[in-house]
């Protein structure tokens, strides 16, 4: 059974995205709910969407839509986890309920051409995303990124809503200059 707290926010996320042309208009709209999901978190989150792995950081399914136009995730960070560099193709926001979680950002130098080789990135610039911080992003043409928590700091855990099933995604080879597509696995129960 959903929480009521967890019914409004989809609900209202799937209407204010419905027609959504441009993701910052997405984004925009769904940052303030997400601030406002997060304090309520512990009505609908249960003891499975906390689940940790010492390996890999783990990526625990709260609602996928049935039309693959939104998917939720609780995301945990063990100390010294990080994501590959990747990019979503999507829009996302994203809520931390627990520890910082750091991302860094990487700029594109070289135009993209649909091309998996011959990728120029830069590294830009380092958020630190406290308990209660919201941050979103958009495919611009992409918003490539690392995130993860640093060793030493405590664990981290985070809510990310996208603005599509989130079962794949762009990794990227820094120093090869490549990108490849991936499917990524979530827990469902």
């Amino acid at each position: 059974m959903t929480s009521p707290a967890l019914s409004t926010f989809l609900s209202r996320a799937s209407g204010l995205t419905d027609g959504c042309t441009e993701p910052a208009d997405c984004v925009l709209a769904l940052a303030p709910l997400m601030g406002d999901l997060i304090e309520q978190a512990e009505s609908f989150l249960e003891p499975r969407h906390y689940r940790g792995d010492p390996a890999r950081y783990s990526r625990n399914l709260v609602h996928a839509a049935p039309d693959g136009s939104l998917s939720l995730y609780v995301i945990v960070w063990q100390p010294g986890q990080w994501t590959p560099v990747h990019d979503h193709g999507s829009w996302g926001v994203v809520g931390v309920l627990a520890g910082v979680l750091e991302e860094r950002s990487y700029v594109r130098l070289s135009p993209d051409r649909g091309a998996h080789s011959g990728i120029e990135l830069a590294r830009g610039g380092v958020i630190l995303l406290a308990r209660g911080a919201v941050t979103s992003f958009v495919p611009n043409p992409d918003h490539i990124h690392v995130t993860g928590v640093a060793a030493g700091r405590p664990p981290a855990v985070s809510l990310h809503l996208y603005g599509r099933t989130m079962s794949d995604f762009n990794t990227y080879d820094v120093a090869a200059g490549t990108r490849q597509r991936v499917s990524v696995a979530h827990n469902e129960s």
